[in-house]
């Protein structure tokens, strides 16, 4: 069981928390709204806090934190295994893979079955390579990909090998299909999201996307975050 108060944590010498991250913020959102709260509220004035692992701010679910000593775990947590909750819209795509941008192409959808579906997602299971969106933090020459994009400046984002675990699907009413996608470290949903569109000779992208699992970590165990806000 989860302590109900901060001052049941031992922040410095280290923790590991787990956040159901809110909709529409960013990951280095939460972990600033964290560390400030506990300096605030225990009279720290300095304190490690780090996150496993980013989430997009149109991403919701789990966000690991670590505190401390812990911070030294970071990077072992994001290696680890992760499962998603994806909703994908066919027939159309926007240049951010998701609803940070707005629909720039439309495309049939008639032809796309469930069977259809089912068929494809099976090439997208186990080890694959994959191109990150524009709209990412991948670096190229120092900066990040999304600040290209955003002035559109086109550059060249080299594909990364990555592992697909699983892909479930949870619901088809096109155009919406929702999906369950257990992947390894570094896997874009976006990007997902994108090649499969392309892989049923449409166009698709994320409407939603929760991350329901981290390793060991799931949506049981997270603190909720008003445990914080109430302390600002």
């Amino acid at each position: 069981m989860m302590p109900s108060e901060i001052s049941e944590y031992d922040f410095e010498k280290g923790e590991v928390l787990v956040f159901d991250k809110p909709l529409n913020w960013t990951s280095f959102d939460l972990v600033h709204k964290v560390r400030l709260i506990i300096c605030k509220n225990l009279n720290i004035k300095k304190l490690k806090v780090g996150h496993a692992g980013t989430l997009d701010p149109r991403a919701t679910g789990i966000l690991v934190l670590c505190t401390g000593k812990a911070t030294s775990k970071i990077e072992t947590l994001q290696a680890d295994e992760k499962e998603y909750i994806a909703t994908l819209k066919f027939g159309a795509t926007t240049p951010s893979f998701d609803l940070e941008s707005s629909e720039d192409a439309q495309y049939e959808t008639a032809h796309i079955s469930k069977d259809l579906l089912v068929e494809v997602l099976k090439n997208f299971i186990g080890t694959i390579m994959q191109v990150p969106p524009e709209y990412s933090a991948v670096k190229i020459n120092g900066k990040r990909a999304y600040d290209y994009a955003r002035k559109g400046i086109a550059v060249e984002i080299k594909s990364k090998v990555l592992e697909i675990k699983e892909i479930e699907v949870l619901s088809f009413d096109l155009p919406e299909v929702k999906l369950r996608v257990v992947c390894g470290k570094g896997t874009y949903i976006r990007a997902l999201a994108r090649d499969i569109g392309v892989a049923v000779n449409s166009g698709a992208y994320l409407t939603g996307l929760r991350r329901t699992r981290v390793g060991d970590f799931d949506l049981s165990q997270a603190i909720g975050l008003d445990l914080f806000l109430r302390k600002e």
